[in-house]
């Protein structure tokens, strides 16, 4: 096995534990998370004159001198292939995807290969650095299979733990785009009347509810108002289609992430999506307010109308703030674009 020996002299004024003042004195190109340096230690590779130091707890005092052995990043057991992929933006550190309609974004027992990790594994090649001790890319969150949009994927492990921690403090900026049923507007007295719906000013639909797996079908997720998971969407309307209007191009941005989020919110308020067959199914339209473009085109359309739109993050390593937009797919403009039509159209 390949190692790496890195030397680290403990600075003045430590924190008590050992992670934490490793992890402040650790030169930053070393590029050793908290967490990556918390498995060097489990597996004996953090040393103090010659004594493996393998509690994080552990204290240390201003001068110690800290050896640290970094074994060489190993190959994944994720296979690379030779797939498009749609590259946004990329430098050392990590990757910025538009993900088409139908990948998964990584293997799984049903999906073992075709995905976007082994895509990147073969787009990045040796770029790699490493995330937590392997060459693969850092999935810091994810997309629904026939959702398309903006992905960032870290390519280092700083970046890994940089944009890991972005997500879980809900500092990332993201936008979708999205069909729905019906018009989430204010004055429904009938969406007024939904447990955790409200509107803010603006006409902005804000639904706050928990989130859980659901008891009986595990692929869904359900709403709870006990237990689960927090999670927050807010909704503008766009622009609204059929006359009367009966569907709407709405915005939509998370304040938390949870697994299929917008899908379900919307869902409870009333306001499926196109094309979603978990959470909404087939709603019937009328030729009358929508026209015959309009119903066929939602009737078939494939799959739930959800486009990542804007995402938005600080980068990990530069501290730049970047952001990304990424227009409508085809299938979604064209669409939007029959229901437009209307009953003359």
């Amino acid at each position: 096995m390949s190692l790496t020996q890195l030397s680290v002299t403990i600075q003045a004024d430590p924190p008590k534990r050992l992670d934490k003042a490793l992890s402040r004195d650790v030169p930053a190109e070393a590029s050793l998370s908290r967490t990556r340096l918390a498995k060097l230690m489990a597996d004996g590779m953090v040393t103090r004159s010659g004594e493996a130091l393998t509690d994080p707890k552990g204290r240390v005092a201003e001068g110690d001198v800290i050896e640290i052995r970094i074994p060489q990043a190993e190959d994944s057991h994720i296979g690379p292939e030779d797939i498009p992929l749609e590259v946004i933006f990329e430098d050392d550190d990590l990757i910025v995807i538009n993900k088409p309609v139908g990948m998964v974004v990584h293997p799984a027992p049903g999906t073992p290969s075709g995905t976007l990790v082994n895509a990147l594994l073969h787009h990045c090649g040796d770029t790699l650095s490493g995330v937590g001790g392997s060459k693969r890319p850092g999935i810091v969150h994810r997309i629904d299979k026939d959702t398309s949009g903006l992905l960032v994927v870290a390519k280092s492990d700083k970046a890994h733990h940089g944009l890991a921690a972005q997500f879980e403090k809900h500092t990332v900026e993201r936008y979708y785009q999205a069909v729905c049923y019906g018009v989430p507007d204010a004055n429904d007295p009938r969406v007024r009347g939904v447990k955790g719906v409200n509107f803010e000013p603006g006409n902005i639909m804000k639904i706050t509810t928990q989130l859980a797996r659901h008891k009986t079908d595990r692929q869904r997720q359900a709403v709870l108002f006990e237990g689960g998971r927090h999670a927050v969407t807010r909704v503008r309307i766009v622009e609204a289609f059929g006359t009367p209007e009966v569907a709407a191009l709405v915005e939509c941005w998370l304040e938390t992430g949870r697994t299929h989020q917008i899908r379900v919110h919307l869902s409870h308020a009333g306001h499926s999506l196109i094309g979603d067959q978990t959470y909404g199914g087939r709603r019937k339209l009328s030729e009358k307010t929508l026209g015959i473009r309009g119903v066929t085109a939602a009737k078939d359309f494939p799959r739930q109308a959800l486009h990542a739109a804007v995402l938005g993050f600080v980068h990990p390593v530069t501290s730049e703030e970047m952001r990304f937009e990424a227009p409508l797919p085809s299938d979604m403009s064209k669409l939007i674009e029959a229901m437009r039509a209307g009953p003359k159209g």
